[in-house]
């Protein structure tokens, strides 16, 4: 389906982001080998699911999401669910995070936009798989505290609190653009920030229930549209949380 509208990068070797995760990771103190093995049996999942990207499930394989939980539902996060996390936001299910991922199609050092930074898994999925990422929180308490706990994980994405709306356009183009709330329509802005031939992967619609798109962007003034199928989100919503 076609229809019209109309920087400074990150440049980090493959084999030294690849070398320093899996120190980060492996090192971690509270990251058990009855952890590791929630994860294998959760990638297995995934698989069982339909999940086939490799790079995608090695990076679930390697992430440890427990860290991303609150104390109180630790215990859960190897749960192929959705839980709540501050301001009223989710950790997104690892189904969704791996669905999402793969419809990016990353082959290795894309500068991708995170909509919606959130726990902060969905970015150290990204980031695990070679991306540039330059992600936006409206949350300010939780702009604070995941950026907190992304540099402690020695995670290094560019994090900023602004409307996704309006993207990053200081930062532009963007070779994927992720967006992970619900929006009720598709920002222009945010396609006039993806480069020709990029993918912006988004769930749209109102309500309980959205579409999951991908478009890809095959000229500055047309695009390629497809639906994956039905998920839910808690809905994108527009400036900067006071709170």
């Amino acid at each position: 389906m076609l229809f019209q509208y109309i920087q400074p990068e990150i440049l980090i070797s493959k084999h030294a982001l690849k070398t320093s995760i899996f120190i980060t990771f492996a090192s971690m103190m509270n990251d058990s080998p009855a952890h590791k093995g929630q994860r294998t049996q959760l990638v297995q999942l995934l698989q069982q699911k339909g999940i086939s990207n490799r790079a995608v499930l090695d990076a679930i394989s390697r992430i440890p999401r427990h860290v991303f939980f609150d104390k109180a539902l630790e215990n859960h996060a190897y749960e192929d669910k959705a839980f709540p996390i501050e301001a009223g936001q989710t950790i997104s299910q690892p189904y969704t995070v791996a669905f999402q991922t793969q419809l990016l199609n990353l082959q290795g050092n894309e500068k991708v936009l995170e909509i919606g930074t959130g726990s902060g898994y969905q970015a150290a999925v990204l980031y695990t798989m070679n991306a540039r990422v330059y992600s936006i929180e409206r949350q300010k308490k939780l702009y604070f505290s995941t950026k907190q706990k992304l540099q402690s994980l020695h995670i290094r994405i560019e994090c900023f609190l602004g409307d996704g709306f309006k993207g990053l356009p200081q930062f532009a183009p963007f070779d994927r653009i992720l967006i992970t709330a619900a929006a009720p329509f598709i920002p222009n802005s945010l396609l006039k920030q993806l480069c020709v031939g990029g993918i912006l992967v988004v769930p749209v619609g109102e309500g309980d229930i959205q579409n999951m798109m991908s478009i890809t962007k095959i000229s500055e003034t047309e695009f390629e549209q497809k639906v994956h199928g039905t998920f839910s989100f808690v809905p994108m919503l527009q400036g900067i949380s006071k709170d």
